[in-house]
């Protein structure tokens, strides 16, 4: 019966590790807009905590935009000068696999960065506890002039919607895993 109770604890653990490996995927700027010179990325990246395991994905107009990874200091110039990694599919999926870092995005486009296509991540490791709610990255600000914010409740409306990601994908993969899980292990304790 011990070695019974030792399985399950076991098993449930590696299924709580598995379901967090798979991280979510947020599609950045969504669902009030994507990678356009409409969003605001300072305010949608405040509403998610993003963690190692992550993915952003950024949707655009290949005609219209690019995204470039770049540095800090390329960040706050809207500079490509120096860039890290360059996506012009798009449809671009970045993963963050490491946690406490700032990844830094700018649409390479002159003019575009200057006129608020910059996106600041700030990755918390997969399992940090002081991570539970989402936090804002201290960061330069274009300005936004003549454009709306990001989408906000008219009055009687709606509440705001959160970020948009395909989290409920990922959290399907994870149920599905700890369906199995249990199955197997009722399975498992029918036998003893």
């Amino acid at each position: 019966m011990a070695s019974t109770r030792a399985l399950l604890v076991l098993a449930v653990s590696m299924a709580a590790v598995l379901c967090r490996a798979h991280g979510a995927s947020y599609t950045v700027g969504a669902p009030a807009g994507s990678w356009d010179l409409r969003t605001n990325y300072t305010r949608w990246a405040s509403g998610v905590v993003f963690r190692a395991g992550d993915q952003l994905v950024f949707k655009y107009s290949r005609a219209a935009h690019n995204v470039l990874e770049v540095s800090r200091a390329d960040y706050d110039s809207c500079s490509g000068s120096g860039t890290l990694n360059t996506f012009a599919t798009g449809d671009d999926a970045v993963p963050l696999p490491a946690g406490g870092v700032i990844r830094y995005f700018i649409c390479g486009v002159p003019g575009h960065c200057d006129a608020g296509m910059k996106l600041a991540v700030r990755v918390e490791a997969a399992g940090d506890p002081n991570a539970a709610s989402p936090s804002t990255v201290p960061v330069a600000m274009a300005p936004r002039a003549a454009r709306p914010p990001m989408a906000t409740p008219a009055a009687g409306g709606p509440a705001a919607v959160p970020p948009s990601s395909s989290v409920a994908a990922s959290a399907g993969v994870g149920s599905l895993m700890m369906l199995g899980l249990s199955a197997a292990m009722a399975a498992l304790m029918a036998f003893y």
